[in-house]
């Protein structure tokens, strides 16, 4: 260590935030030294040659960390758990503990004394990273944060500063890129009776005239492995969906999200390849998975979204959650053709070795059901259903016919007795 508070490591992307924030690590916190980590889950090429372009322009040593194959099983994963939140695919949420488990690394590696983010008060990706890094002892820093810096604030001291950023973050949305998702907000769209132009779309077209298509998922054990029968690894099965189905303007989501911290906000999503993903493995679980397991692993897949979504994806109860998804998703094998029409994903055809069905058993054409069981054989389940709530209602009935009868005789009111 040199004097002074010796080498911090940042999570480094280039953009405004983390720009400002290498010159504060030195001037208000003292650090001599600050190297960058930019870690790959997806994002575009021009993002890695612009944060090495802001690298080099302010002397930073730069660590980049592709993490996008770890990533992109992280994905897959979540989808045994058909996870999302308020509705929509988790995407940021998995991406952030998968940087944050990169850049620790680095800086442990590096030997540093201090590791720190440019996120701000107001978000969930401060909680998402700082849930890894406090389990270290490397001290903790977010400038942001703790200094109470507005956009404006920044684009002035850059200014000042003569730090290389352009427009401060490089257009008036705040957007994040991952394999998974795209997210966009900021500028006009934080006002909720905003309707978005579509230019704020890349990954999903105006499905406007496209013939509709036939796309067929695999999975083993719960994962997708493969597409239109062809095997595929985890990031090129991702990419080829997001691009076939974002032809078909499948998975945009416009929503209120509630964070961790009880802001609502508003948010917009593209997320093709995990719209057909999610809604292909619901399918083949509703083929696979009896009527119990269904229900109870609704309640399980809620509670492992909500931790993966609060980034606290090494706590005790997120461990538990997943022995069980891994558990029912054994028998998660199988094949599903969804239908890719009109910006809508829907299943049409389902199979499977282990599927809980009977054909025989289900027809309308054939008279007795497996295991020896007729059609008669229901009269008296029909006869039983429903019985408690009749008697409910008839004893209801009774009794305030009776009531009616005594007070119409004039009967003795029972208070008075």
């Amino acid at each position: 260590m040199t004097d002074g508070n010796g080498t911090v490591a940042l999570a480094f992307s280039g953009g405004l935030d983390t720009t400002v924030c290498v010159s504060l690590l030195k001037e208000e916190y003292g650090y001599d030294e600050v190297i960058g980590v930019t870690v790959d889950v997806g994002q575009p090429d021009y993002e890695f040659e612009e944060a090495e372009e802001t690298a080099e322009a302010l002397g930073v040593e730069q660590f980049v960390v592709d993490a996008k194959a770890e990533f992109a099983d992280r994905c897959l994963k979540a989808v045994k758990a058909n996870a999302d939140y308020q509705g929509y695919p988790l995407g940021t949420a998995l991406a952030r503990p998968v940087i944050a488990k990169a850049i620790l690394s680095v800086a442990e590696q590096e030997g540093c004394d201090g590791i720190a983010h440019g996120c701000t008060g107001k978000g969930n990706d401060q909680l998402r990273f700082e849930a890894i890094w406090r389990d270290s002892d490397l001290e903790v820093i977010a400038p942001v944060r703790e200094l109470g810096l507005t956009r404006e604030w920044e684009n002035e001291y850059a200014r000042e500063k003569g730090l290389p950023v352009e427009g401060g973050d490089g257009g008036r949305y705040s957007i994040d890129t991952n394999l998974w998702s795209r997210s966009i907000e900021g500028s006009e769209l934080e006002d909720p009776s905003t309707v978005p132009a579509d230019d704020i779309y890349k990954w999903t077209e105006n499905p406007s005239g496209k013939d509709a298509e036939l796309v067929a998922v695999t999975f083993e054990d719960g994962e997708p492995v493969a597409v239109d029968g062809e095997t595929l690894g985890s990031v090129e099965l991702i990419e080829r969906l997001n691009e076939r189905a974002g032809s078909h303007g499948i998975g945009r989501t416009d929503m209120m999200e509630d964070r961790m911290l009880g802001l609502k906000v508003r948010e917009n999503y593209e997320h093709p390849a995990a719209t057909v993903l999610l809604t292909a493995h619901e399918a083949l679980e509703g083929l696979v998975l009896t009527q119990e397991a269904r229900s109870f692993k609704t309640q399980v897949d809620q509670q492992w979204s909500q931790k993966a979504y609060e980034g606290l994806v090494d706590a005790p109860l997120t461990g538990a959650l997943e022995a069980f998804i891994d558990d029912t998703n054994e028998r998660v094998t199988g094949t599903v053709t969804v239908k890719l029409e009109g910006g809508h994903c829907r299943p049409v055809s389902r199979e499977s070795d282990y599927a809980v069905y009977s054909e025989s058993a289900a027809s309308f054409n054939e008279e007795a059901v497996s295991g020896g069981i007729t059609q008669q054989d229901a009269t008296g389940v029909a006869k039983y259903h429903g019985f408690q709530s009749r008697l409910a209602n008839d004893i209801r009935e009774d009794v305030t016919e009776r009531r009616a009868v005594t007070d119409g005789n004039g009967g003795a009111d029972p208070s008075e007795e």
